[in-house]
């Protein structure tokens, strides 16, 4: 007879719940260790037909782990599971493992796409870059309202210039240097790993056969064609190319009850780092891209019309579902193309 199994994934334990004919036959907690819940699975469920978990933190490896153990891992959406969670009386892990015992057996859950682990390394890198790139910018505005403080105003400029104006107006100021060099130093420190970073993704894109197409788009760089080759993996996971702008949110929301019934705005759901990629090489389009082609066209007609910052929006959204369907086709960006709807 089959069973279902719940895990409500805490990070030092995990609370398990099996249930087989609509009844719990077992609950307990094991250590947050994927090999350790399979065998304790295979011991009390050796019929297990699901076993559910909510995204967070560990669900990659648990999904990959679990799988390899040969069980039927599923990963569902937290905050479509939460509703059926609420209504317990109390919020305890034992209870939140019983309900996702019970979405298991009912199969009211909607599974969520689990990334592999080379997606996830090389996501991994964009956001350590990513993280290094603010705090260099924070250390750099920390360092010129310290010198402010005193007087010494840092002219506007990045990189080395910014470094050699510091430097300049640290000359005959002793104490105040002894403060500020050492923010200077770990500023140095972590703009030069960035660069390290940055390089790695470079040569990375360059290998990559979907990076090198899809950069073939004005405004799109490497870093931007990573994150979506990544964020997608295969193409074959969307049926429609324009289901990848709901997908990461940039699509309206919708509310009708009654004789109400109006859009509002993007819904913002989804990987909002890739939202905000997108958003970016939107803006360069219609800023400092020269080449023309029928997006940067239909942008710059949509501004007159709308204003920049939602035309922006509405070219990032018709530009993922353009990315979408050049991986799918394997074709490269071609100017005077129709653009993808």
């Amino acid at each position: 007879m089959d069973e279902y199994i719940g895990l409500d994934v805490s990070m030092k334990d995990t609370a398990v719940s099996i249930r087989r004919a609509g009844e719990r036959i077992w609950r307990g907690k094991c250590p947050s260790d994927p090999k350790l819940i399979a065998e304790l699975i295979r011991k009390h469920a050796p019929g297990a037909k699901r076993v559910v978990f909510e995204t967070g933190p560990l669900s990659v490896w648990f999904y990959h782990a679990l799988r390899q153990e040969g069980l039927p891992a599923i990963c569902v959406d937290a905050r479509h599971a939460k509703a059926a969670l609420d209504m317990a009386a109390n919020k305890t892990d034992a209870n939140d493992a019983d309900g996702l015992a019970q979405l298991a057996e009912v199969g009211f859950f909607r599974e969520v796409r689990v990334k592999g682990f080379d997606s996830m390394q090389t996501r991994t890198l964009i956001a350590a870059r990513m993280r290094l790139l603010r705090i260099t910018t924070e250390l750099s505005n920390q360092i010129r309202g310290l010198m402010k403080t005193f007087g010494l105003v840092v002219p506007a400029g990045k990189g080395s210039r910014f470094e050699r104006h510091v430097q300049e107006r640290l000359i005959d100021q002793q104490e105040v240097a002894s403060i500020v060099r050492p923010l200077l130093e770990v500023w140095r420190a972590a703009r030069q790993r960035a660069a390290e970073l940055g390089e790695q993704l470079v040569t990375a894109a360059r290998k990559s056969e979907a990076c090198q197409i899809l950069m073939s788009i004005p405004g799109v760089g490497a870093v931007t064609a990573t994150a979506f080759a990544t964020a997608i993996e295969d193409p074959g996971n969307f049926r429609k190319s324009r289901s990848v702008g709901a997908w990461l949110g940039l699509t309206t929301r919708r509310y009708q009850s009654g004789e109400v019934d109006y859009d509002g705005h993007i819904s913002r759901r989804g990987d909002s780092y890739m939202r905000g990629l997108l958003y970016e090489a939107a803006t360069v389009m219609l800023t400092r891209s020269t080449a023309d082609n029928r997006l940067r066209t239909w942008g710059l007609q949509l501004k007159e019309r709308i204003g920049f910052k939602r035309a922006a929006v509405a070219l990032a959204r018709k530009l993922a579902v353009t990315m979408h369907a050049m991986l799918k086709s394997g074709t490269l960006f071609e100017r005077s193309a129709p653009a993808a709807q």
